[in-house]
């Protein structure tokens, strides 16, 4: 236990409080290129994993830009409540673990894409990304800016986008297209509400 705890894998505080609140958890971690996401069930004896993904799922719908960042981090989130809700899962309790819990961050993010996708789950609104974040518009804002300044260091700070024939100026579209792919094939309804206003 104590081991666990020194390599920063349980909280064990924490991890008793979810496991008294009787809710199912929405476990989600974050690596250096990727959001993985995991559903657990406590059966009194152990945990059970109910549904994982990690933002790999992405690929499928045609996300070529990294998979790290906030804006795949809610698209990953989109479509994995959407297999949550067709597996009739409707509430969950956020569990990011050891991660430390810092406003605007991509955990967040995918929380929001799971419950725009139908999952209730108390998260509050204070505490996610913002609109411009999520749909990648500081992305494509500072690269213009950047390509303005120096093309040099344009094609230096975005050579993975550009190798992969994504444009960085424009990662907003490449965001809605794979939005709207992973909408329309699960029926997810626009939920603007959900995020912060955008430029408050």
């Amino acid at each position: 236990m104590l081991k666990r705890r020194r390599e920063k894998k349980t909280d064990y505080k924490q991890r008793l409080a979810l496991l008294k609140s009787n809710s199912q958890r929405l476990v989600v971690r974050r690596s250096l290129n990727h959001i993985h996401m995991q559903i657990i069930s406590f059966d009194g004896n152990t945990d059970r994993v109910i549904l994982e993904s990690s933002t790999k799922e992405l690929k499928k719908y045609g996300w070529i830009a990294h998979c790290g960042n906030t804006s795949a981090a809610y698209l990953a989130g989109l479509l994995f409540g959407a297999n949550a809700k067709k597996q009739g899962i409707k509430n969950l309790i956020l569990d990011i673990g050891l991660h430390t819990s810092v406003k605007g961050s991509s955990l967040y993010a995918a929380a929001l894409g799971i419950k725009d996708a139908g999952v209730e789950m108390p998260v509050g609104s204070g505490i996610i990304p913002d609109k411009s974040r999520i749909t990648g518009k500081h992305i494509a804002d500072y690269a213009g800016k950047l390509k303005k300044d120096s093309s040099e260091k344009y094609k230096k700070q975005f050579s993975a986008y550009i190798k992969a024939g994504v444009d960085p100026e424009k990662i907003t579209d490449h965001f809605n297209e794979v939005k709207k792919k992973i909408s329309d094939e699960f029926g997810i309804a626009a939920k603007e509400k959900s995020s912060k206003k955008d430029d408050e």
